[in-house]
Order: structure tokens, then C-alpha cells, then sequence
């Protein structure tokens, strides 16, 4: 007898050994058609799986986030084959899910054209229709890579080679072909009906850049035509907005090879930059930070006992002086040690809350820059919090009431957050893990934030907290964390006097809410689509004449909008005034001050806003009050 015990309660009773599907199949035929996967005890197998014991079942279909997955693997599967049957020639290596879609990499004699990636997709389509059942089957090794072989597919017999021996190797078939995975599938290729080819682009073979280049086809799938019209629509948006072409078009800024994954960033750009450094400084301040500045060039010895040289020795930029190694700093908390412990601290000096603008450089791979969401120069929102066991979960309260202040100020409503806890290989006591993680869920909990679950994802010196925005179009940016160190302190000897008179080493809180600098200015560009809000705008007026009639009044206005602190520009230029507004308006400025001769004669302003709206006159006071109050409230 076999008991299947469902999600919500209830259980079904079988005299013999049954099937994902049989189980579905006895609730109704409607959930047997829609059943695309099972999860028993937990773990995701094929609706043909048997079930022969006592077992817990959650049947998966497209609406299930697993039933998702599922399809988009499943997908990489119908793109291969499709490819397999066009070009004959190509060898399959990998083809995993990834956010959003899937991919597969393929070894061929000529690069995959937009033509043939239309040609490839309409093949996929014409499989799917064929309703080809998809079945598992467990092999022998050498029998699975003498199969591969004989099929010319010589990456995939290495990849069974580098599988432990001690595995089962499962490969999936459909039709006329064979490929190897872990699965689960979906049950028939006709579950595969909603996807898209997207783009090819370059991968090397196991990412190592000394193998072949292969060539990667992208794709989406989703479970419903809504869905995949709303990607494309976000993907398309997301184009509009790609902070490269904004920050050209606007001159914020550029890079250039000479300085790879560095940023030259123009008089706009740095306006902007100030903005947003000046507010993260006032903000600290007033809540208890002291800004401080380390130096760039830090000596190797000293990267050696924070351990990062073992660790990040990879990614630092080195120099020679004295016969002596020196280190670019890839990040500041060394430094940030270093300036506590000049000086015995005492229990009563805690916590002591260091922050720094700092300049940091990692040696990132020239494939993975990104303008400057991705860059090799970087500065840092960075602070560290140094305090007691015990103030930890104060101490983290207050960050996070700060991190909601700053993320509303810039405009960001929704707020995503995961709580890391230990990994497999760390330092530390258990029970300063216990109170850790402890210390970071009721802080969590106390600012009533919805949080998910990541275990074992901590750093092996602590655990640690995710914040992650969600921009106006849906995409999520990680920005925030705060991670919880036990071992720097301890390592770079900080240490401070106790109640008791004993000598103790401080927690380190490692916190940041904007992250980069750099990469926070790009989301912003993007979330906006370069019209920023008021507060931030680089120029946020421009003062237009119509004739040249109105240049000593205009000349007036701007003098007096700059008194009051307003970001004014002059634009005299014997050009008609429409071309003037035209020009303005490309450079997304919020508002468009024109002076004709009636503003003269009247002693006002017309007003125009960046949405094209006439405002109409107004005194140069109620222009004023306008700006300060928008400017205030950060709209």
C-alpha cells in the first residue's frame, strides 16, 4: 500500500506503486493534462517518476514558479534538438535555465545569423507540434560516453567524464534525440509553446578563455502570451534606457579604452555625482557617522592579514615601490580598522560608526564590464559599524530604518531583502553564529520587512543581509548589504576594553546602501530615463530669450535663480525659440524659463515643464517657491 500525502491535507491510497501522473490523473483529468512535474519529499522528478513508498507530492503545473523552470529547461532541450536536425554538423555543450529564459551553447563552423536563429525558432515550433514524448532513461557511463562519441558530440563526453563515478547519469529523449541532464522535463514537447529567440553571442568553452569560442543562443519562454509581451516590452524599454546611450546623449559622461572600466564623467555627470554625495553625507552625519579617508595604496603584508590577499588576490591591482609589494585597495574596511585602532577604545566608545566615500579598484574581466554598472574603478557608500555582541541587532535596526530613508528619497517604493545565514566553511563560534543570524532576523522582523531565506549563502566570516530595489519597468538591482565580521577585527588585532576590564575584540558591521557609486548613478539613469527629478537634475533650469530684447532681463533671472540655489543655465543663443525649446527639451531639463517681451514688461517668467506643459507666467517669487518645494520634497 502506498499513502500520497498532498499539500493541502489530504491523501490518496494506492494498493500499488504509482506515477506522478497516476496520482494526478486520480484527482481529476483536467490537473493530469495541466501536470508538467511532481516535487516528492522535496525533490522535483518527471510526472513519469514512481512513487513506490510513503511520500509527500506537490504536483507542478505552469503556474507553479517550478513549473516555470521546468518549461525554460525544456525549451533549451526543443532549441538544441532544432539546431540538431538544421545543422547536423553543430555539437551541443551546456544549456541551463537563467532569469527569464534560457540558453544553450553550440560548437559550429560558422557563426548563427538573426536569419538563421528565425529559421532555428520556427523549427522549434514545428517540434513542439509534434507532440514527441519526453522520456528518461538511466545509462551506463561508458556506454553514455561511447554514445556521444559515435554522434560527434565530443563536449558532451567530457562533460560525462568530469562527473563523479558515482552518479547516475540520466539522459532525456525526444524523437531522434538524446541528450544528458538531470531533468525534470515536461512530459511532451507540445507543452512548449510560448518562447523566443532572442540573440547569439560568445562563450568560451567552461569559461576559460585559452578554450573555443562557442556560440550562445539566448532565448525566453513563458506559459502565457501576456507574459512574454510584457518582457519584450521591459526588454525593449530597458534598451531606451541603457545608461550608456543616456550618459552620451546627456554628457554625463564616457569611457574609453585607454581607461577600461574607468570613468571619465563630464561637469553634468559630476553635478550629479555631488548631488548624491552630498545628501549620503548629511544623511550619515546626522546619524552618527564620522566620515573619515584611508589611503589607496596599502601594503601587501597587510592585505595578507585581513586575508585578502589569499582570497581576492585574483582581482587586485599591484605596484612596486622600495623593493617593497603594494596593493590598489579593492576595499576599504582594512583602512577602516586601521583608524580604530589608534587609540584604546573603551566599552563605553561603542559603537563607533566610520564611513567613507571610498575609491576602490578590482581587476574585473574585460567581458564582464559594463559601463559603469560594471567598472574596474569604483567608489563605495562604505561604513563600518564597531560594536559589541550586543549592540548588533540595535545597530542593525538603525541601518535599516536609514537604508529605507535614502532608497524612498531616491524615488524607489518596493524593497526586496534576503537574510544569508552560514556557510558550510567559516570562522567563529557557534554561538556568535547563533546570536548573529539571530540578531539579523529580529532586526529584520522588528522593521517588519518581508525577507527571504538564504541558507548557507553567508560569507565565511558572517552572516549577512540583501537589499534590492525594483526599478520602474520590474528589474531588480541588488544595492544594499550588511555583513556581520568576526574575523577582520580579530585578524588586524582591533580590540577594545570591556566592562570588566578585559580586552575584547569588537564586532565589524560592513554596511553600504548605495553599493557603487558609479552602478547606483547608471540605475538611477535608467529608472528615469534620464529625466531626473528636480533634486538631482545636473541643470535643472534654463533660462530662454526669445530676441534679443530680453538679454539684460534674462541675464537678471538667471543671476537671481542661482542666488536661491537653483541649478540655472543661459541659453542666449541667436537661434528661434522653438529651436531653443527643442534642444532643451532633448536634454530632459526640468523646467524651461521664457522671457519675450511681455515677461519684461511685466516682470515675469513663462514657464515651461519637462513634459511639455506651458505653465504659463508667474513671478520670479512663485517660480522660486516652486523649485524649493519640489526640490524639498524630492519628486
Amino acid at each position: 500500500m502506498t499513502v500520497v500525502r498532498l499539500p493541502d491535507g489530504s491523501e490518496r491510497v494506492f494498493d500499488h506503486p504509482v506515477t506522478v501522473l497516476d496520482v494526478a490523473s486520480s484527482i481529476g483529468p483536467g490537473l493530469a493534462r495541466a501536470a508538467i512535474a511532481g516535487r516528492v519529499n522535496g525533490q522535483l522528478v518527471d510526472v513519469n517518476s514512481p512513487i513506490d513508498s510513503d511520500s509527500d507530492l506537490a504536483i507542478i503545473t505552469e503556474k507553479d514558479a517550478d513549473g516555470l523552470e521546468i518549461i525554460r529547461h525544456s525549451c533549451a532541450h526543443l532549441l538544441a534538438h532544432a539546431v540538431k536536425e538544421m545543422f547536423p554538423d553543430a555539437q551541443v555543450t551546456i544549456g541551463p535555465v537563467i532569469d527569464d529564459g534560457f540558453y544553450y551553447d553550440f560548437s559550429y563552423k560558422r557563426a548563427f545569423t538573426p536569419e538563421d536563429l528565425k529559421a532555428i525558432e520556427k523549427r522549434m515550433l514545428e517540434i513542439s507540434k509534434r507532440d514527441l514524448q519526453i522520456q528518461r532513461n538511466v545509462w551506463d557511463r561508458s556506454e553514455a560516453i561511447n554514445f556521444f562519441k559515435q554522434q560527434g558530440e565530443r563536449y558532451k563526453a567530457q562533460i560525462i567524464e568530469s562527473i563523479p563515478g558515482d552518479e547516475d547519469l540520466s539522459l532525456y529523449s525526444q524523437g531522434d534525440f538524446t541528450d544528458l541532464c538531470r531533468g525534470p522535463h515536461v512530459p511532451t514537447t507540445s507543452k512548449l509553446k510560448i518562447f523566443k529567440l532572442m540573440k547569439v553571442a560568445g562563450a568560451y568553452w567552461r569559461g576559460d578563455s585559452n578554450n573555443e569560442m562557442l556560440q550562445r543562443i539566448y532565448g525566453t519562454a513563458w506559459t502565457n502570451k501576456a507574459d512574454q509581451k510584457d518582457y519584450l516590452y521591459r526588454l525593449e524599454e530597458a534598451e531606451k534606457r541603457d545608461h550608456r546611450k543616456i550618459g552620451k546623449q546627456l554628457s554625463f559622461f564616457h569611457m574609453q579604452e585607454e581607461a577600461p572600466g574607468m570613468v571619465f564623467w563630464h561637469p553634468k555627470g559630476w553635478v550629479l555625482w555631488q548631488q548624491i554625495e552630498q545628501y549620503m553625507r548629511e544623511i550619515q552625519i546626522n546619524n552618527g557617522y564620522l566620515e573619515i579617508r584611508t589611503p589607496q595604496v596599502l601594503d601587501k603584508e597587510l592585505w595578507e592579514h585581513s586575508g585578502h590577499w589569499e582570497n581576492f588576490r585574483e582581482n587586485m591591482f599591484t605596484t612596486n615601490s622600495d623593493e617593497r609589494v603594494f596593493a590598489i585597495k579593492p576595499m576599504n574596511c582594512p583602512g577602516h580598522v586601521q583608524v580604530f585602532n589608534q587609540g584604546l577604545k573603551s566599552y563605553r566608545d561603542l559603537p563607533i560608526r566610520l564611513a567613507e566615500f571610498g575609491s576602490c579598484h578590482r581587476n574585473e574581466a574585460s567581458g564582464a564590464l559594463h559601463g559603469i554598472m560594471r567598472v574596474r574603478a569604483f567608489t563605495q557608500d562604505d561604513a563600518h559599524i564597531f560594536c559589541t555582541e550586543e549592540q548588533i541587532q540595535d545597530e542593525v535596526v538603525q541601518f535599516i530604518d536609514l537604508l529605507k530613508i535614502v532608497y524612498t528619497d531616491f524615488g524607489f517604493k518596493e524593497l526586496l531583502v534576503k537574510l544569508s545565514t552560514r556557510p558550510q566553511k567559516r570562522v567563529g563560534t557557534e554561538l556568535q553564529w547563533d546570536k548573529s543570524e539571530a540578531a539579523l532576523e529580529a532586526a529584520l522582523n522588528q522593521a517588519q520587512l518581508e525577507w527571504e531565506l538564504q541558507p548557507e549563502e553567508g560569507a565565511f566570516y558572517g552572516p549577512k543581509i540583501e537589499f534590492s530595489l525594483k526599478d520602474c519597468i520590474g528589474r531588480v538591482w541588488q544595492c544594499g548589504t550588511l555583513q556581520l565580521d568576526f574575523s577582520m577585527p580579530d585578524r588586524l588585532n582591533a580590540e577594545f576594553v570591556a566592562e570588566d576590564n578585559s580586552r575584547q575584540v569588537p564586532v565589524m558591521l560592513h554596511r553600504a546602501i548605495l553599493g557603487s557609486m558609479e552602478r547606483f548613478i547608471g540605475i538611477l539613469i535608467e529608472n528615469h530615463a534620464g529625466a531626473l527629478p528636480l533634486w538631482l537634475a545636473p541643470e535643472q533650469v534654463v533660462v530662454l530669450n526669445i530676441s534679443r530684447g530680453q538679454v539684460d532681463y534674462a541675464r537678471e533671472v538667471t543671476d537671481k535663480l542661482k542666488e536661491y540655489g537653483i541649478r540655472a543655465s543661459l541659453d542666449l543663443r541667436n537661434e528661434k525659440i522653438t529651436y531653443k525649446i527643442r534642444e532643451h527639451s532633448m536634454q530632459k531639463l526640468p523646467y524651461q524659463i521664457i522671457v519675450g517681451d511681455e515677461e519684461v514688461r511685466t516682470s515675469q517668467v513663462a514657464v515651461r515643464n519637462r513634459a511639455g506643459e506651458d505653465l504659463g507666467q508667474m513671478t520670479l517669487n512663485a517660480l522660486v517657491d516652486r523649485l524649493q518645494e519640489e526640490i524639498s520634497s524630492k519628486l
